[in-house]
């Protein structure tokens, strides 16, 4: 990281700026010391410096961002896409082949966007649990505002935690569906930073609502010519080819059109008012697309993502490339903040995380780079993924759970049922792809060439590896053991437990981990009790039960879980750890016993039952997933998951509306009557 480094009082003002004009230092500060004593001499030698440079013009950055869309581009050779603007756009710019998300889903992703720093040290890597970060880390547009920019966000937020109000207020001037650069708070000249999220491609247009609303609200834009004809989709090895899911291809791609159009009318509003030839222009998606098998899943379907950044001719001078060619280094979120903020050549935090690819501070290209997945909505998960620009590797804790759980938000969606039912009903005769991704359980482990599998399709695991593959495994699993401890990734800690901690040190986990409380989790011990998941001995995963430490204990359950799933010997002697003092552990080694043991079941549900109103909504959660996944094996729960599936179906927030996922989704499999879910524009969400 570079900047000026701050005075006693904070002052980051520089005292020089080697590189930022053409005059040596020893002749400036000579010329000073001579001036001294003619004070209107010495402002003249100021205006020089201006002149020659040291007062640049700084350029407007717009941020067009569109939702849940992978590179399903003309510019990206998609030949089934229509989109001209983007197609246009693509000329102008420079085109990166090889950015990631962060995360394959939105608010993980934009915490790390909007702080510079992975979600998964901060806390933030669970879907909206809300845990709060610490004050010292700033939402990035604030160095902007600091500068003299002028900030608005058009209007999506969610920075998935409980600081969320105090990023928004520090970030941007104004925040709203009517921000934008031609506010009238805004000063004349002011330079601005602008950021437009585009809805129209999001899983919700794209799947979620009822095909005839999404006609009627988003093809209803298209002309006849721009529809996309089923037929003519190009349908994944993952996706069985039936005439729903050719239609939801087709889908996708009209609110792709529909999208393409909305940035070329913000384009226009750029030219209009004259601002296109001091504008720098990032177009970029927040993960994969909403459809089956990309968003939520770390594979490139789900990772990868177009971004694109014109450069006009004032400003050429800070791009990567010429407008037109394409740049092939890896970049993912965590480099955004800190290359915008060289790029503007003002001072990168040292908090942050990434490494900037654009500007004075532009760092050498990363080998490898890191994504995370964790629990989504009421669907818990463990996932790790490290990328380089020919192997992926992804590590799962918790393989007992397939890539296609159950998940009320995703299930609204045609073709996610008819890839369930069609799976279900054609399960001897189901392509290796298409059974990965609806298979019951997964690898722990998954690695894919990504030169000869740009799809990651065939795992290498299952099979014999060249030497070169295994030492390229080798090297990939050292440096997702480095990254993640070089950033103190907090995935590993069950919420209940990281909540305990936050609670009892009233700190930030960020802070905690950082050794400033009395207590912190031993995440080294602790990650490495997870990677026995899959791969322990059976005396070593049951040494973990024996620790002093819960999240450990955790992984031993799961572990142990996963590894003799009907070893009914051995939930004999774990009997006990359905007593265990960590709520974590007592929940997970309840939902093994109830699912396998007869003789068990009814304790093992009580267990689950007495924790479905705990105060902590997401303990509640483990236990009414538990209780949901258990199906008619937690019958007896019954009365029980009614109570609470009418106390949340319309309570605000969203640890209710999960509940009442997860409630309402056990229900249903009891036979009993739900309201349906409706998030259209005419629904009641």
């Amino acid at each position: 990281k570079i900047g000026f480094p701050p005075t006693d009082d904070g002052d980051t003002t520089p005292s020089c700026c080697p590189g930022s004009f053409a005059f040596p230092i020893a002749i400036v500060s000579a010329t000073v010391a001579a001036m001294k004593s003619h004070r209107a001499a010495f402002f003249c030698l100021v205006s020089l410096f201006a002149a020659s440079g040291y007062a640049e013009e700084k350029p407007n950055i717009l941020w067009i961002t569109a939702e849940d869309m992978s590179s399903t581009l003309g510019a990206y050779g998609d030949a089934y896409a229509t989109t001209p603007n983007l197609d246009a756009f693509a000329k102008e710019s420079v085109r990166y082949t090889k950015a990631f998300a962060a995360a394959p889903i939105c608010s993980p992703s934009r915490s790390t966007l909007i702080t510079g720093m992975w979600a998964p040290s901060l806390g933030t890597s669970q879907m909206r649990s809300a845990f709060p970060i610490p004050f010292a880390v700033k939402g990035f547009p604030s160095y902007l505002r600091e500068a003299g920019y002028f900030t608005v966000n058009n209007e999506k937020t969610d920075y998935n935690t409980a600081n969320e109000a105090r990023l928004i207020k520090e970030s941007w001037d104004e925040s709203s569906a009517a921000a934008h650069w031609r506010s009238e708070a805004r000063k004349e000249g002011q330079p601005f930073f602008a950021v437009f999220n585009q809805m129209v491609s999001h899983q919700s247009r794209s799947m979620v609502w009822p095909y005839e609303v999404f006609k009627g609200n988003v093809q209803a834009k298209l002309t006849a010519g721009q529809i996309h004809d089923p037929a003519k989709a190009v349908v994944p090895p993952y996706y069985p080819d039936t005439a729903i899911v050719r239609r939801e291809i087709a889908r996708f791609y009209d609110c792709v059109t529909v999208m393409d159009a909305e940035v070329g009318r913000i384009l226009k509003q750029l030219e209009e008012d004259g601002l296109a030839d001091d504008t720098i222009v990032f177009f970029y998606s927040d993960h994969g697309s909403g459809m089956p098998r990309h968003k939520r899943l770390l594979h490139d379907s789900g990772m990868n993502v177009p971004l694109m950044i014109r450069f006009p001719e004032k400003f050429k001078h800070l791009a990567p490339a010429a407008a037109g060619e394409t740049v092939d280094r890896l970049v993912t979120f965590v480099d955004f903040a800190p290359s915008l903020l060289s790029m503007l050549n003002l001072t990168v935090p040292e908090a942050m995380q990434g490494d900037a690819f654009l500007g004075a501070a532009a760092a050498k290209e990363n080998e490898y780079i890191y994504g995370f997945r964790d629990r989504v909505d009421e669907a818990f998960d463990l996932s790790r993924s490290i990328r380089s620009d020919r192997y992926l590797y992804i590590r799962n804790y918790m393989p007992h759970l397939s890539w296609m759980q159950p998940s009320v938000y995703s299930d609204l969606g045609a073709i996610q049922n008819e890839i369930r039912q069609y799976a279900a009903a054609n399960a001897d005769a189901l392509t290796p792809a298409q059974r990965a991704y609806a298979a019951a359980t997964r690898p722990a482990e998954e690695f894919y060439d990504v030169v000869t599998d740009p799809q990651n399709i065939t795992n290498l695991l299952g099979g014999d590896l060249s030497p070169e593959q295994t030492s390229a495994l080798e090297a990939h699993r050292s440096a997702f053991l480095k990254k993640r401890m070089e950033i103190l990734d907090v995935g590993v800690l069950p919420e209940s437990i990281m909540a305990d901690y936050i609670l009892e040190e009233e700190r930030p986990i960020r802070e905690i981990n950082h050794g400033d409380s009395n207590h912190r989790p031993d995440l080294e011990t602790i990650w490495a009790a997870a990677d026995l998941v899959g791969k322990g001995t059976r005396e070593e995963l049951r040494e973990l039960i024996r620790s002093g430490d819960d999240a450990v204990r955790f992984w031993g359950v799961m572990g142990l879980r996963h590894a003799f799933p009907q070893d009914k010997a051995l939930l004999e002697d774990l009997y006990d750890s359905m007593d265990d003092v960590s709520v974590a552990v007592r929940l997970e080694m309840a939902a093994w016993m109830a699912e396998v043991s007869n003789e068990h079941r009814g304790e093992a549900i009580e267990v689950i039952g007495r924790e479905l109103f705990n105060e902590s909504p997401w303990t509640a959660l483990q236990a009414c997933r538990a209780a949901e996944l258990l199906g008619v094996k937690a019958q007896a729960l019954l009365p029980v998951m009614e109570t609470l599936y009418n106390r949340h179906r319309h309570a605000e927030g969203d640890s209710s509306l999960y509940l009442a996922f997860s409630a309402g989704a056990f229900l249903q499999k009891m036979g009993m009557p739900t309201e349906p879910w409706d998030f259209s524009p005419k629904g009641k969400p």
